[in-house]
């Protein structure tokens, strides 16, 4: 199973609401999560906050889901950018 979607199933929450999260469209979420479309860095880094998962995680590049300590960067910091 892909990564964004376990995680975000372990949250119990929808596609439409990642969707809502990223201001994004649905569809995107979905081929994200069929590995289709590649995730982008600013996407990427906000679901890294929002599930409170290093990137690494997202993309298998460790199994462990214990987030590295991170600067007081916040989503709102990152849809400023």
């Amino acid at each position: 199973m892909n990564r964004l979607k376990e995680i975000r199933e372990d949250k119990d929450l929808l596609q439409k609401d990642i969707a809502k999260l990223l201001n994004t469209g649905l569809s995107i979420i979905s081929a994200y999560e069929r590995e289709l479309y590649d995730i982008n860095t600013k996407n990427l880094i906000e679901l890294a906050i929002f599930y409170n998962v290093p990137i690494d995680y997202i993309l298998y590049l460790t199994d462990e889901r214990k987030p590295h300590k991170r600067n007081n960067i916040t989503i709102n910091d990152i849809q400023k950018q």
